[in-house]
């Protein structure tokens, strides 16, 4: 190939399309064969609170019971005045208050009308991986899907598999393992699942590393990766 065919092939690399999305509803199920089941369009309707999330309680009237930006800890559990370490997770916000309104009434507070805002989602981590612009560790807001955690990373290089991007995700059973598309995600012909705290995604190459070549030629998904053979 010449010097301008090269170039031109560079250019037209550089310059791929957004591919035409598909007018209509988008997709919303998941596709058991690439290991999507588990995997969801729909939004929590409320929040509950995890370890490591930061909160700001207020006592109404009572500055010296209040505090600002206290996290939970790994167990779950947050320092508050005059109640000491107390458990929070597995509370929304509201059912938080009304416990920490309970305790103080019964250590003797008149009346206690508490409010409690979440200031850092912390807990909901995302490690986005492979051939993206800006590999990384990511916080993101509750209810972002898988688009959003590619894009954070400056989306995918020009040496991507869009086809081959892996979601690596703790379950009860162990690490669960999906494949998807991120053209058919753009396009709405494909589930863009809504991220869970922890999700590990790596996006494909061939460039990829030899770890990482063995290990998506080895998922439970037989091959659906389709890696190329390590030269």
């Amino acid at each position: 190939m010449g010097f301008i065919g090269l170039c031109s092939a560079v250019t037209l690399v550089g310059c791929a399309s957004t591919p035409e999305p598909v007018i209509g509803a988008a997709s919303i199920q998941p596709r058991t064969d690439l290991g999507q089941q588990g995997y969801s369009h729909a939004r929590a309707t409320s929040y509950k609170l995890r370890a490591s999330d930061q909160l700001s309680v207020n006592v109404f009237r009572e500055p010296d019971l209040s505090v600002e930006n206290v996290r939970l800890g790994v167990d779950g559990l947050v320092s508050l005045p005059l109640l000491g370490s107390i458990p929070a997770a597995g509370m929304t916000a509201r059912e938080f208050e009304q416990d920490v309104a309970r305790r103080l009434l019964a250590a003797g507070l008149r009346s206690p009308m508490v409010s409690v805002n979440i200031s850092e989602y912390a807990s909901h981590l995302v490690t986005v991986e492979g051939a993206v612009t800006t590999p990384g560790v990511y916080t993101f807001q509750p209810g972002s899907r898988l688009s959003a955690a590619i894009a954070m990373a400056q989306g995918p290089t020009n040496l991507a598999k869009r086809d081959q991007i892996a979601v690596f995700r703790e379950s009860p059973e162990g690490i669960l393992i999906a494949k998807f598309d991120h053209r058919q995600m753009s396009q709405g012909t494909m589930l863009d699942p809504v991220l869970e705290p922890g999700d590990r995604v790596v996006v494909g190459t061939d460039g990829l590393s030899v770890f990482y070549q063995g290990l998506l030629q080895a998922l439970p998904a037989f091959g659906v990766f389709g890696v190329a053979a390590v030269r």
